[in-house]
């Protein structure tokens, strides 16, 4: 497995690479990992974490090369593709070419991004950034002899041949999907009585506003109410909150950086979760995801990422578009049913079991390629 991230550095998909990585080793797969740090070889969890500065860059290749030649055959690469993890400011076009030349080797690509976004009106570096990134994207895709995607729309920016045969994975919950009640008690019990509106997220500027604009209402209209923010950036976030509406000193709370375990029991022990998102729901969402394993009712938003099956699914409470007094008013009307939220948290798990879980992935990981005149369902 080639990645631009791998823990104990943090991000999604270092999180997901580990995750994947570790059930292959569990299931008997000889699973070596190739991800840039201080220069190291670990044996942990059954697999081989091989470790290197600058592994990405021309200078890195070399030795990256004679790494994997000293694997033995058949040898099935397996890359987590973002362009900005490899380093030369994503535009690392030397790797994208090693990767296409690597003939020997059965290679499968999984798209998290793909491009960065093209605009006329862009300063010209960021025009050269979009192009490069088109290039690049050409260069691995059309070498790779399997395609993955965590979103369908990846699939758009494919060239057309690829595309075809581009399969659509989402990304399963990196966090435990299951949590024994005993710790969820204690988590209820630690917090206090009220009403728990919970957010897990990273508290960036794409979520920092629309958040705001939906919880604090919400929590405003009850005292009664708590919001729970969970994720890293929840501490630095709720003490902005709190300058601007010192009132709900009492309500909102944080955990910032919980390992995966307490996370989970946090997440289990809210009655509601509220996501919105400026690009909508999608499946690339470990957030989403996280919160469906557990069977938590979960409020959000369509966007231009947004898959169609979320409105089939009803998986989710979901509004269409971003506007803040829609989510709100969903919201409201689930915390004024109990029954409701009852049965949304438990089509959320059905449809995670069915669609998203771990063993769907796992399962297309460890079988073959489809063959060349057919595509898998």
């Amino acid at each position: 497995m080639l990645t631009g991230e791998y823990p104990p550095q943090p991000g999604g998909v270092s999180d997901y690479t580990q995750l994947i990585a570790r059930e292959l080793a569990r299931r008997g797969a000889e699973v070596h990992v190739w991800a840039p740090g201080e220069a190291g070889e670990a044996h942990e969890d059954g697999l081989t974490v091989h470790r290197a500065p600058s592994l990405f860059t021309p200078a890195g290749l070399v030795r990256l090369s004679r790494g994997l030649d000293r694997c033995r055959k058949p040898r099935r690469l397996l890359l987590q593709y973002v362009p900005h993890a490899f380093g030369l400011k994503a535009m690392n076009v030397p790797f994208c070419a090693w990767f296409a030349a690597r003939r020997g080797d059965e290679r499968w690509v999984f798209f998290h991004e793909v491009v960065y976004p093209w605009s006329l009106g862009a300063p010209l570096r960021h025009q050269l950034l979009a192009a490069t990134t088109r290039v690049m994207l050409r260069l691995v895709a059309s070498a790779a002899d399997r395609t993955f995607v965590s979103i369908p729309t990846w699939a758009e920016h494919l060239p057309t041949r690829v595309r075809r045969h581009t399969e659509w994975r989402p990304v399963p919950s990196n966090f435990p999907t299951e949590v024994p009640p005993e710790a969820v008690a204690r988590v209820r019990a630690e917090l206090g009585e009220g009403l728990l509106l919970g957010h897990f997220g990273t508290y960036g500027i794409a979520t920092s506003e629309p958040l705001g604009r939906v919880l604090v209402p919400l929590l405003r209209a009850d005292p009664r109410r708590r919001g729970l923010l969970l994720g890293r950036g929840s501490t630095p976030w709720r003490e902005g909150q709190l300058r601007n509406h010192p009132e709900l000193s009492g309500q909102l709370l944080s955990r910032d950086s919980l390992a995966p375990d307490a996370l989970a029991a946090h997440l289990a022990a809210c009655e509601l979760l509220v996501q919105p998102y400026l690009d909508g729901v999608s499946t690339r969402r470990g957030t989403t995801m996280a919160s469906l394993a557990l069977g938590r009712p979960l409020v959000t938003n369509t966007g231009h990422l947004t898959e169609p099956l979320w409105r089939e699914l009803d998986a989710v409470a979901l509004v269409e578009g971003t506007a803040p007094a829609t989510l709100v008013e969903a919201a409201e009307r689930l915390l004024a049913r109990p029954e409701e939220r009852a049965a949304l948290g438990a089509r959320a798990v059905e449809v995670y079991r069915e669609r998203f879980s771990l063993e769907r992935t796992l399962e297309v990981l460890l079988s073959p390629a489809p063959t060349a005149g057919g595509e898998r369902p």
